[in-house]
């Protein structure tokens, strides 16, 4: 495995090295969990990005819109199943209304 240097202020050193001793691990653990969960977050990040563009691109083009909107009136009146989802959000306390990808 290959090692690398980096330099953290005095503050960072020292919050490293107490989590590392709570922990019962070495602060090269620490730092190898932290920088590996860094990665896989910005790799989210960079693929809902993807995806908003991509829904962004598709719902101005009037005719996948008007497809998808068939789609959910489709599912919804299969059996109220949308009702159902907006409902089981709002009472977990999602607003289904909230533009999550702006």
């Amino acid at each position: 495995m290959p090692a690398i240097s980096l330099r953290l202020p005095d503050d960072v050193e020292a919050n490293l090295k107490a989590e590392a001793q709570l922990e019962g691990k070495s602060q090269s653990e620490i730092a190898r969990l932290a920088i590996t969960e860094y990665l896989a977050r910005r790799e989210r990040e960079r693929f809902m990005a993807e995806m908003v563009a991509e829904v962004r691109t598709a719902y101005a083009d009037p005719e996948i819109r008007r497809e998808a909107l068939a789609i959910a009136e489709e599912f919804d009146a299969a059996d109220g199943a949308l009702d159902r989802l907006i409902a089981e959000e709002r009472a977990a306390g999602i607003d289904p209304d909230e533009k999550w990808w702006e």
